[in-house]
């Protein structure tokens, strides 16, 4: 009987390390949200461009976060993204509408709200090692308001080059943005990525070592 029940409590185990999330990697990071600078439309025909490093072997890019401005009350839905060999031009590796999650909003002194904006449902696009565009425009809010990418001077360091070059269509060369390109980093032609477990997961985990350590106690003792 107590062959069994480690057996089942082995089987669990395994279960719940199979049941482990994986995490999507930072390919790229531009660094935190700044909020108290400045901001630049990336709606009403305004392309706001930041380049972006991917090292090693290639990367496959699955997600995106940047910091964006708004007005109180309003909520960005979704923007357009493309990445491009030159600045909102040359060759289009990807160009799509991604919908956006918003989190962790606090006002400035300016009166807006400055959020965290994470990508959903990003359909994902493989790169070989190298320098991109990563261009946003048409966004979409609930109100029609302009929504603004953060100006951080791209005080972050996500690879060789860093701080990213940045433009605007309109007035050409800006100051870099706040943004995290999110992906699986490329190695000997396959793809790698982090896992981390949720807590929920932690404490499965642990349960059942616990559990299966206690049987083996009372067998072995």
């Amino acid at each position: 009987m107590k062959m069994r029940i480690a057996s089942l409590s082995l089987l669990a185990l395994c279960l719940t390390l199979a049941a482990l999330p994986a995490m999507a990697d930072n390919i790229y990071d531009n660094g935190p949200i700044n909020g108290t600078t400045d901001g630049w439309t990336i709606n009403f025909g305004f392309v706001v461009s930041d380049t972006f490093n991917v090292g090693g072997s290639g990367a496959t890019v699955t997600g995106l976060n940047f910091g964006a401005w708004l007005f109180e009350g309003d909520t960005l839905e979704s923007a357009e993204v493309s990445i491009t060999s030159q600045e909102n031009g040359g060759t289009v590796f990807s160009d799509q509408v991604v919908n956006f999650t918003q989190s962790g909003c606090v006002g400035n002194q300016y009166g807006y709200n400055v959020c965290t904006e994470s990508s959903s449902g990003m359909t994902p696009v493989s790169l070989a090692g190298g320098t991109y565009w990563l261009n946003l425009q048409n966004a979409v809010v609930n109100t029609g308001d302009p929504v603004y990418w953060d100006e951080n001077s791209g005080v972050g360091c996500g690879g060789s080059g860093c701080p990213s070059q940045a433009s605007e269509n309109s007035v050409g060369t800006i100051p870099g943005e706040s943004f995290t390109v999110l992906g699986s980093a490329t190695t000997t032609g396959t793809t790698t990525t982090s896992t981390v477990p949720e807590p929920s997961s932690f404490m499965l985990f642990g349960s059942g070592l616990l559990g299966l350590a206690s049987l083996l106690r009372r067998k072995l003792f």
